[in-house]
């Protein structure tokens, strides 16, 4: 793919770049950098990286500022609903940027959850590359533009509220199991720690989230269960 092809989508999202290379690592997943030893550009695990604390930054300051009568509770809980793998992955795909992702020939087939954390990774590393090439101010343009837009049909629905009591209500009515949690994983220094937490029905991991605290990851695993089993409408 070529770099008229990326300003294509930097048409798309109405954003232009000074160094288009970043938009193209944006979409480079590693496993293309292994099966490709000769690409001159790098995979997008570092601008995920970046593009993740932005997007909390963003997000953040933009419920701040728009509910500031809300308790630091319901702004948490808000939040959480808006940032996991399928509202980002929903905001990638309606950018249509399966079209553009590089992948292994192994990863482009795959089309199932391992393709939502695909998708919701490199929207993380759009805004990575959009921070590093015009500022946040541009990258808050795109996260407003592509994201913010769902929290208000969130709080009408009320998929904020606390996921974890919701998805077991709905557990517990539908398949008679309270629901488990079980952290998979934990990484970074004692006072920044991220977890990966999995909720399970009996033996069945339904999903994933992640966050800062065991709490936040075990919020946001239950929101996507409730997505997951079609149980949020």
């Amino acid at each position: 793919m070529t770099d008229p092809e990326f300003k294509k989508f930097s048409d798309i999202i109405k954003t232009p770049f000074n160094d288009i290379s970043l938009l193209r690592q944006a979409f480079t997943h590693r496993s293309y950098i292994n099966e490709h030893r000769d690409a001159e550009a790098d995979h997008n695990e570092r601008l995920e990286f970046l593009g993740d604390a932005v997007l909390e930054l963003a997000v953040t300051d933009y419920l701040y500022k728009t509910y500031p009568n809300k308790p630091e509770g319901e702004l948490t809980a808000f939040r959480a609903s808006l940032v996991n793998t399928i509202s980002l992955s929903e905001a990638a795909a309606e950018l249509s940027v399966n079209d553009y992702l590089l992948l292994s020939r192994g990863e482009a087939k795959d089309t199932g959850r391992a393709r939502q954390y695909i998708l919701a990774n490199t929207f993380e590393a759009i805004i990575g590359a959009i921070y590093l090439d015009s500022g946040y101010d541009q990258a808050f343009n795109f996260i407003e533009s592509n994201l913010l837009y769902k929290m208000s049909d969130i709080i009408a629905r009320n998929l904020w509220q606390d996921a974890k009591s919701f998805f077991q209500e709905k557990a517990q009515e539908f398949t008679s199991i309270t629901p488990s949690y079980e952290v998979l994983n934990e990484t970074g220094p004692d006072h920044n720690k991220k977890f990966r937490v999995g909720v399970y029905l009996d033996k069945e991991l339904v999903a994933e989230g992640e966050g800062h605290s065991k709490q936040e990851a075990e919020q946001k695993a239950a929101q996507l269960a409730l997505a997951t089993k079609g149980w949020d409408k």
